[in-house]
């Protein structure tokens, strides 16, 4: 690998850090970045090179690098003066030269998080139409370009439309999503992948023996797994790796110093909470927590922890990745077979909100704890579809009823294991007094379409829904009942005081305008009703249902089992109308 000059052990020199030292030079030397090395290498070779790149990437994953290594391949024109733009620049060459020293005059780089204004950019706009003094292009590379105004992009927007032939512009960003579309459309685009971690360790590892450190493979792992992708953050780390350990570089030094614990005491911690033994669990944690382990990057090692078991129990060939340590393939694949997959998804489930609560509370160990506590005696709790079986052992048929869901009361809080998911009733929409206008009207001037005129009135009832007036589908559910409802007649009684005094002539105007017939809608207040309300006939359904429901042998075995549980809802399947009042009729 060719890198940038300078030299660690000359003690006249000033110690260059790996980051810079190990700088890619060339295309060949980007790790993991295949796809866009195949792309650009088909471009030049075509000599169909775009006026404009646009490369996106995590911080430290080489956009910036890149940028200048496309630079180089531009302009390099070979040892003899005489090549033309290369996938492999020559390195030698003084365009090659100058732009790896940073003093090219025809190479301008510019950092779009301190100059954001549109007058920087009207300086490009000024200059780009000039031709190049040494190079073959003008090239701007624009770092971090998503911090430019909406005034700047619109600057740059015409000269990207239409470029000089000799100007090429490269811009690099972490936040993609900020640039504008018009922008994007001009730019050749390219992500740069994050680099998986065996990659990342390989090339540690290469590193270590150039430098002649002695690292173990765990503590280099370890770093490859810490820098989530980014090159720039790996050797940063194994930079400062080799200044703690003094000597060789080991699994401990990197615990130490990114304040991790090794993965041998997070399987331990596991296997306290998924065997319900919550004061080990809550020791360990706290033992590892006076070590110096803080609480959120305890539970996010955790959920990496539970993501590798996940990965072994859905697929077992992950057991012979090479690159996780062999400790961790082996506790990985024991717990693989002992946990269930609905309790490692409800482990992680738990874990997960518990870190977003350790992240807000004003104490990280005591919520740290509280979430320990949480997921040990969680552990004791069978997988929902065996409930039944604990509590009405044999009973087959019992297990097509309703289903019902409970809650803990509230003045009476319940020990953990016996929490259960709470639903909680949706009231009715509060009594509407300001009607607001009508939904459908501009619908109705610019789309001549009709529907057949409802044939009862809960045919009528859904028309409202389905034509989004939702107000007044509220309305006729539950303030008035039906006294006459055909042939372009309606006839209501109120049996509400939300109405208000135009009310029958908005239902007139939506059944018009839907139905192209004319329709008469009378409030009679004195009429005879035979039924109650489309709302308080459900109510009425809903509160029969729910006493013959806790009348039921079952059900009051349930009950029994969770002491201080109470039926927040039941849900009944959706039957038609038609099957609801016979169903009444019976329960009458």
């Amino acid at each position: 690998m060719d890198t940038e000059t300078g030299n660690a052990g000359n003690s006249n020199q000033a110690y260059k850090v790996l980051a810079r030292k190990y700088r890619p030079t060339r295309f060949e030397d980007l790790i993991g970045q295949e796809a866009l090395v195949q792309t650009l290498s088909n471009a030049i070779n075509m000599n169909r090179i775009a006026h404009a790149f646009l490369l996106t990437g995590i911080r430290g994953i080489g956009k910036t690098t890149t940028a200048r290594i496309i630079a180089r391949a531009l302009n390099c024109v070979g040892p003899d003066g005489k090549g033309g733009p290369t996938i492999n620049p020559c390195g030698e060459c003084e365009q090659c030269l100058a732009i790896a020293a940073d003093r090219h005059v025809d190479v301008l780089e510019m950092d779009a998080a301190s100059r954001t204004g549109v007058g920087d950019i009207r300086e490009i706009i000024e200059n780009v139409h000039y031709r190049p003094v040494s190079g073959r292009y003008k090239i701007y590379i624009i770092d971090e370009v998503h911090m430019l105004s909406n005034s700047a992009f619109n600057a740059l927007l015409k000269t990207l439309e239409e470029p000089p032939p000799h100007a090429k512009f490269i811009f690099a960003t972490t936040e993609l999503r900020k640039i504008p579309v018009t922008v994007l459309s001009r730019c050749q685009r390219f992500d740069l992948r994050r680099v998986d971690a065996a990659a990342m360790q390989a090339h540690l590892t290469h590193i270590c023996e150039k430098e002649a450190i002695q690292a173990t493979p765990a503590a280099l792992a370890m770093i490859a797994r810490a820098s989530e992708g980014s090159v720039r953050d790996a050797l940063s780390l194994l930079d400062q790796a080799i200044a703690h350990a003094m000597g060789q570089v080991e699994e401990h030094h990197i615990q130490a110093m990114i304040g991790t614990a090794d993965r041998g005491r997070i399987f331990d911690l596991l296997e306290h909470v998924s065997s319900g033994r919550a004061s080990e669990a809550v020791q360990l944690a706290q033992s590892l927590y006076y070590e110096g382990m803080d609480p959120s990057l305890l539970l996010t090692d955790s959920l990496d922890v539970l993501h590798v078991i996940t990965q072994i129990q859905l697929m077992p060939d992950m057991a012979a990745d090479l690159s996780l340590p062999a400790d961790v393939r082996q506790r990985a694949s024991e717990m693989a077979q002992k946990l269930s997959m609905p309790a490692l998804v409800r482990a992680w489930q738990t874990l997960f909100k518990g870190l977003q609560e350790v992240k807000q509370a004003p104490s990280p160990l005591q919520a740290l704890t509280m979430v320990l506590v949480r997921l040990a005696y969680m552990s004791e709790l069978p997988p929902p579809n065996d409930l039944w079986k604990l509590v009405k052992p044999g009973s087959g048929s019992s297990a097509q009823a309703a289903p019902v869901q409970f809650a803990p009361k509230r003045q009476e809080p319940l020990p953990v294991m016996a929490q259960a998911p709470v639903l909680q009733i949706v009231p009715q929409p509060p009594a509407v007094h300001v009607m607001p206008p009508l939904a459908n009207d501009r619908e109705a001037n610019n789309v001549a379409t009709t529907v057949a005129s409802p044939e009862d009135f809960h045919a009528l009832v859904a028309l409202f829904s389905e034509r989004r007036e939702m107000v007044l589908h509220q309305l006729l559910r539950s303030q008035v009942v039906p006294v006459e409802c055909g042939d372009g007649r309606l006839v209501l009684k109120p049996v509400g005081s939300a109405l208000t005094p135009d009310f029958a002539g908005r239902i007139s105007h939506c059944l018009r305008v839907w139905t192209g017939a004319p329709w008469m809608v009378v409030l009679d207040e004195t009429a005879e009703a035979k039924t109650e309300s489309i709302a308080a006939k459900e109510a009425s359904h809903a509160k029969h249902v729910r006493e013959a429901l806790l009348a039921r042998p079952d059900v009051k075995e349930w009950l029994e089992a969770f002491p201080g549980a109470e039926v927040e809802d039941v849900k009944p399947p959706e039957v038609s109308h038609s099957a609801e009042d016979e169903l009444l009729a019976r329960s009458a």
